[in-house]
């Protein structure tokens, strides 16, 4: 007897049943690295506006640093689910692992250039004379950190793909209590300042590395996958990572404009910012857990050929990415009052930071979407589109950001511009997935 088809109400369940198991976990685990800096940016904040508004220099340097290369997870999440979809789990690992050693070489590159060059890049980002040097010392250590970093995206894009979130919600939030502690007794017990925050953090992120990879190997000779590293392989999933790597770079770019014209704007500005910042990268993350469920979701349809079930995820899930900004928008306004002494007691910095904060609430339902999209294209691997819609999105920011000090405005213009910004990338991606031209059934795109 031929099973009926599942009727509407039921089919979107069980895609909410999908997205929950897999976007919860995965809310906490993407939360980590903002509440990272969020930890840092607490307790470096009391040292001083001088010092917090190094970080905040120090802290988008290396968050750039890092996040060029989040293909390691994003790629990877999309090429495993299609594996997954396919029923190649062997294949599936095998290219993790090719991603794990592209990271550990990408990490060793970047320490190189990251450590000589820090006063240069530091200047050269516009800081002001009394926060760049704890820029500068915050900046070198935390690069010796940069490989673990890179291992942990990569690693986390295999668990992804697998359709395991769990993994990596643990693992991340032993990392954030580990550097929590580790930062409080290294800035305050040692004495150690600026840099005890720093040497906190690194320690963490090699902890995290190691457990991932524990995982990972276990789980490749599990399955019989090969843990060498494979030269065409590592060429592959390079190339793969190249159009991801411009849609990044791009998206780098727009959050390091704004953070330089925020510096030109004065020590409190920067300082601001650098709050703003760190909540608007962490309400992302939250956004982003949808996305990721969504990048391992996806891959994993089109990689069983199940093109339909492609297109009812992504409704589903941009339903969820509204609701879910609406949300975050509204405990953004509650909360602000509560929410900026926890960073400053300096209340030219906290009246500073009020009215962009608001701006900040206000694009969430407008984040929420282009969050969603930006993973539903990922999991289908139109990195290609994804470039282009970023570099059409830089070219019409930067203008507009730079119109912000010639025009006299503040912070609040900064953030206006930045609004500005996820609607021309919510326009592109949203005409993307009307066409249907993403999706690409197969093991392999």
């Amino acid at each position: 007897m031929t099973q009926a088809p599942a009727t509407p109400k039921a089919a979107r369940r069980q895609h909410d049943r999908e997205i929950v198991a897999l976007a919860v976990p995965a809310f906490g685990a993407l939360v980590a690295e903002p509440l990272f800096v969020m930890a840092d940016s607490a307790i470096v904040g009391h040292l001083g506006t001088a010092q917090l508004a190094g970080l905040g220099v120090a802290s988008a340097l290396l968050m750039t640093a890092v996040s060029v290369f989040v293909f390691l997870a994003y790629a990877t999440t999309a090429a495993v689910a299609r594996r997954v979809g396919a029923g190649d789990l062997q294949a599936a690992i095998r290219q993790g692992m090719d991603g794990i050693w592209l990271a550990l070489l990408l990490g060793a590159v970047v320490v190189a250039v990251v450590l000589p060059m820090a006063p240069f890049i530091v200047e050269l980002f516009g800081a002001s004379d009394t926060a760049a040097p704890y820029a500068t010392t915050y900046l070198r250590i935390s690069a010796l950190g940069i490989p673990a970093m890179l291992v942990v995206l990569a690693a986390t894009g295999v668990l992804r793909g697998l359709q395991d979130t769990r993994t990596p919600l643990y693992v991340a939030g032993a990392g954030f209590v580990a550097n929590a502690v580790l930062n409080v007794g290294l800035v305050y017990g040692v004495g150690l300042g600026i840099a005890g925050s720093a040497w906190g953090t690194v320690i963490a992120q090699c902890g995290m590395a190691a457990v991932y990879l524990v995982v990972v190997v276990r789980g490749a000779r599990e399955h019989g996958a090969s843990l060498r590293p494979d030269a065409a392989g590592i060429r592959a999933c390079a190339q793969a990572g190249v159009p991801l790597l411009v849609r990044t770079l791009s998206l780098r770019a727009i959050l390091m404009i704004a953070t330089a014209v925020a510096a030109r704007l004065g020590d409190a500005d920067i300082a601001a910012h650098q709050i703003i910042l760190s909540l608007w990268s962490l309400l992302a993350f939250a956004l982003d857990a949808i996305a990721i469920a969504g990048q391992a979701i996806i891959g994993r349809y089109l990689g069983a050929g199940d093109a339909e079930g492609a297109r009812a995820a992504c409704r589903r899930m941009v339903q969820w990415g509204i609701a879910a900004g609406v949300v975050l928008g509204l405990l953004v306004v509650i909360t602000r009052p509560l929410f900026l002494p926890l960073f400053t007691s300096d209340t030219v910095v906290q009246d500073t930071a009020l009215p962009a904060l608001l701006m900040v609430a206000l694009s969430q339902p407008i984040c929420g979407i282009v969050f969603i999209l930006d993973g539903v294209l990922m999991g289908a691997g139109d990195g290609p589109y994804l470039a282009w819609a970023m570099v059409i999105t830089l070219a019409v920011f930067i203008p507009v950001a730079l119109l912000v000090p010639m025009t006299g405005g503040g912070l609040t213009a900064v953030w206006a511009a930045m609004t500005l910004m996820m609607t021309v990338r919510m326009l592109t991606l949203w005409l993307r997935t009307r066409s249907g031209r993403w999706i690409v059934t197969g093991a392999t795109r």
